[in-house]
């Protein structure tokens, strides 16, 4: 089983609320990468919003056998903390989810 940084970006077509981030935050913080050598070392956080642009990029990290099982369960996992901040996937749909990292042991 490898650890895998992935990287998911999208777009927000409603306004992130103080209580939707607090709900998303929560529901990402399992896999915040902060846990893994590459996440500490580049600092990276669970959610990065560019509100004047109406963007945002999740951080994860996800163990998997395999690169596309690790961007399909990081897919999975970034859409399901969405809905349960009140997001669909038309009002914040999210991009292609990449690799940014690999932490095998």
């Amino acid at each position: 089983m490898t650890s895998y940084v992935v990287t998911i970006p999208g777009t927000l077509h409603e306004p992130l609320t103080d209580e939707a981030r607090f709900t998303l935050l929560g529901a990402l913080r399992p896999v915040d990468p902060q846990s893994t050598d590459i996440g500490a070392a580049e600092e990276l956080g669970l959610l990065s919003v560019d509100t004047e642009q109406s963007r945002f990029t999740v951080h994860l990290e996800v163990d998997a056998d395999d690169s596309n099982t690790a961007k399909e369960n990081a897919r999975r996992i970034a859409s399901s903390a969405f809905e349960k901040a009140g997001y669909t996937m038309r009002s914040a749909p999210l991009g292609e989810p990449v690799i940014t990292g690999i932490d095998s042991e």
